[in-house]
C-alpha cells in the first residue's frame, strides 16, 4: 500500500458486519413463502451471485414472491472487526460509506465501534447511495482528503470497488458474503488488492 494514505473508507455490511444470519433468514423466508426447501433457495441465489447478480432478490423474483424482511437485529460484527478498527485507527482516519438505512450512527455505536470512525457518510441520512460516485466525493469532501490520499475498503465490486477506482481511490475488495463469488470482467472492476479477512486487510495496510 503506499506510503501517502490518509484515510480508510470502510462499507458496513459484509464488511465491518457479518450478515450471514440475516441472509439465511431472509432465504428461509423466502423457502417458507414459496413451499420450497431451503437448499433449493440457497442454490437459486448462490447461482444468481455467481453471475454477478443480487441473489436474494432475484431469487425471490423468480419464485413470484415478494422479497422477506431483512432482520438488522442479526447483523452481528465479525470477530476481527474491533480488533481490525483498532489497529488501523491507530495509524489511519478511518471513515465509513455505505449504503444504509436511517441510525447507522446509532447501530455502529451499540455494537461498539464508533469510537474508531472519524466519519460515517450512509446514504439514508445524505440521500444518495452507491454506486453514485456523489456519495464518494461527499466523504472525500468532508475529511479533507484527496481520492489519492484515500483506500475504499468493501466487498461489492459494482458498489465499492468500481466507483472508487473511478474517482482515483486505492481499493480493496473484502471477499466476506455472497458477494466474493462476484466475476470480474473488466479493468474497472480490478481492485488493488484482494483481502479474506479484516485481519488479513490489516496486514495489507500495515
Amino acid at each position: 500500500m503506499p506510503e501517502n494514505i490518509k484515510w480508510l473508507f470502510f462499507d458496513i455490511g459484509s464488511t465491518l458486519i457479518d450478515e450471514s444470519v440475516a441472509y439465511e433468514h431472509r432465504l428461509r423466508g423466502i423457502a417458507h413463502q414459496a413451499g420450497v426447501p431451503f437448499e433449493k433457495v440457497y442454490e437459486t441465489a448462490l447461482s444468481f451471485y455467481k453471475q454477478n447478480k443480487t441473489g436474494d432478490h432475484e431469487a425471490a423474483k423468480a419464485l413470484g414472491i415478494p422479497l422477506t424482511k431483512w432482520h438488522k437485529e442479526e447483523e452481528i460484527l465479525y470477530d476481527d472487526t474491533i480488533y481490525c478498527l483498532e489497529t488501523l485507527s491507530k495509524k489511519y482516519k478511518i471513515g465509513v460509506i455505505a449504503n444504509q438505512s436511517l441510525g447507522s450512527k446509532e447501530r455502529l455505536e451499540q455494537k461498539g465501534i464508533l469510537k474508531y470512525i472519524d466519519l460515517v457518510i450512509s446514504s439514508a441520512e445524505e440521500g444518495v447511495a452507491k454506486p453514485d460516485p456523489k456519495i464518494f466525493e461527499l466523504a472525500l469532501e468532508r475529511s479533507g482528503c484527496k481520492a489519492e490520499n484515500s483506500v475504499m475498503i468493501g466487498d461489492r465490486i459494482d458498489n465499492d470497488i468500481v466507483p472508487a477506482n473511478k474517482l482515483g481511490m486505492k481499493t480493496v475488495w473484502i471477499k466476506q458474503g455472497f458477494h466474493q463469488y462476484w466475476n470480474i470482467e473488466n479493468e474497472n472492476e480490478k481492485p488493488d488488492f484482494s483481502a479474506s479477512s479484516l485481519t488479513e486487510l490489516c496486514n495489507i495496510l500495515l
